[in-house]
């Protein structure tokens, strides 16, 4: 049967999957979903595993077995993760292997804690390439600014990568680039660029939910052309996805594209993520049937994807209209909401959520492990350090009256000892001599009895 998921594939858009859980694994659907069509990728992030893990009983043997192996919070997440990460690329191998390495993706993230530090987020990825070792895995990195080198260096290094957190064209137009480039050091260190491969994660219906409050404080605020801007409401996300997909298309239509397709290099696809409804007013499928194109990824949440798979109707609108996204994007500035403001404001509010979800579910996990070990479950809050140099300082004192007080007990000890040794000396002199006594006596009173013996015969 061919469903509207299926139809997606056809059009040349992969429909992945925006989740993760370990009964997903365990129970076989993910390798139903895959074997049915409905999915040919998987994505992941610190807020779906807070939820995996917090909102079930499904890791509690294997993180008590963690626990007792005396890993603490951050690698028993870690293990729980590469686990479900490694079984979910084993799920989707089949696919990566029937489309030649174009598809059947699995992405793990780095620390959403790494998002401003460049070396640092090389160092993880090449650590989580080189532990899940898969060759379907792609390594997230968010598009920050510190993030882009980490990007480059990475695909350089010969690491798949899937660029999340993107919001901004203009920001768009530096990922592309740092994927240009990183293909351009490897192939000119000699080493082949044919089997990596890449995703541009642009997020979407969080920009509508955003300039929609804009607009409607301007609204209530009483603002001038009321029906522009209620007519601006729900048109921005659609509007900058496809005008990024338009850049998309002349960024990889370039010779200097061509060249390194001579190579065997990959396109660097757009991956359209957040595009679940977050506004009941807008339909279900609202987003993804907008953003219908070749060459592209959509990863969708589960109740968005089981919508789609129910009702979608795919067609290939994405290239459509694109001069109607620019007029849009030139109205919302005429009415004061400028789309640079808008989307710095996402990508610093993206990494903040992620950082706060991975918090929080280390939280989860600490407490979990505390539990399993039968420990208290808070650890005392660290002094400062003020507080703690007058603390040592108190110990110090403290330790130097108890050692001289030690030092004189000992010395008075000792000059009790040497007086009492004469009166210790005679008392046992007299206890020898009186068990002395006490022996002899037994003998005298055998010897008068015996004389007696004698005079009576």
């Amino acid at each position: 049967m061919t469903t509207p998921l299926i139809r997606l594939q056809q059009l040349g858009q992969s429909p992945w999957h925006d989740n993760i859980r370990r009964q997903l694994l365990t129970s076989g659907t993910l390798r139903k979903m895959v074997e049915d069509g409905d999915i040919t990728g998987l994505t992941s992030n610190p807020t779906i595993f807070e939820q995996a893990i917090a909102d079930s009983s499904d890791y509690d043997a294997d993180l008590r077995r963690l626990a007792a192996e005396g890993k603490n919070a951050d690698q028993i997440f870690d293990a729980l993760a590469i686990d479900d990460i490694r079984n979910a690329a084993d799920v989707l191998a089949p696919v990566f292997e029937r489309t030649g390495g174009k598809d059947g993706y699995v992405s793990i993230e780095v620390a959403p804690r790494l998002a401003n530090d460049t070396p640092s987020t090389i160092r993880e990825a090449r650590r989580l390439w080189s532990t899940v070792n898969r060759p379907n895995l792609m390594v997230k990195i968010p598009a920050t600014a510190a993030g882009v080198p980490a990007i480059e260096q990475s695909i350089a290094d010969g690491l798949n990568i899937n660029v999340t957190l993107i919001f901004s064209l203009k920001r768009y137009d530096e990922v592309m680039d740092a994927y240009l480039r990183g293909l351009i050091r490897r192939l000119e260190s000699g080493q082949k660029i044919d089997r990596i491969a890449s995703v541009a994660s642009f997020f979407v219906s969080r920009v509508d939910t955003l300039v929609d409050k804009l607009l409607d404080e301007k609204i209530t605020g009483g603002a001038e052309r009321k029906d522009l801007l209620q007519s601006l409401k729900g048109k921005s996300a659609i509007a900058n996805a496809k005008l990024a997909y338009a850049e998309f298309r002349r960024k990889f239509s370039t010779e200097a594209f061509a060249g390194l397709k001579n190579h065997g290099a990959n396109l660097q696809r757009p991956l359209w993520a957040s595009t679940s409804t977050k506004n009941p007013a807008y339909s279900d499928v609202y987003y993804v049937e907008a953003l219908v194109g070749p060459d592209t990824v959509d990863t969708m949440p589960p109740a968005t994807l089981a919508a789609y798979k129910d009702h979608g109707n795919p067609e290939p609108r994405l290239a459509k209209d694109v001069d109607d996204a620019r007029h849009v994007m030139d109205q919302l500035a005429e009415v004061g909401v400028g789309m640079d403001a808008v989307t710095k404001k996402l990508e610093d509010d993206g990494v903040a959520s992620f950082a706060k979800s991975f918090d929080s579910l280390i939280a989860v996990v600490e407490k979990r492990r505390t539990q399993a070990l039968g420990t208290r479950e808070a650890t005392p809050k660290r002094k400062a350090p003020k507080a703690r140099k007058r603390q040592a300082a108190k110990r110090t004192a403290s330790s130097r009256k108890t050692r001289a007080r030690g030092s004189a007990a000992k010395k008075s000890t000792s000059s009790k000892t040497r007086k009492s040794a004469p009166r210790k000396k005679r008392a046992a002199v007299a206890k020898k001599a009186s068990g002395a006594k006490a022996r002899r006596k037994p003998l005298r009173t055998a010897r008068r009895s015996s004389s007696k013996r004698k005079k009576r015969r």
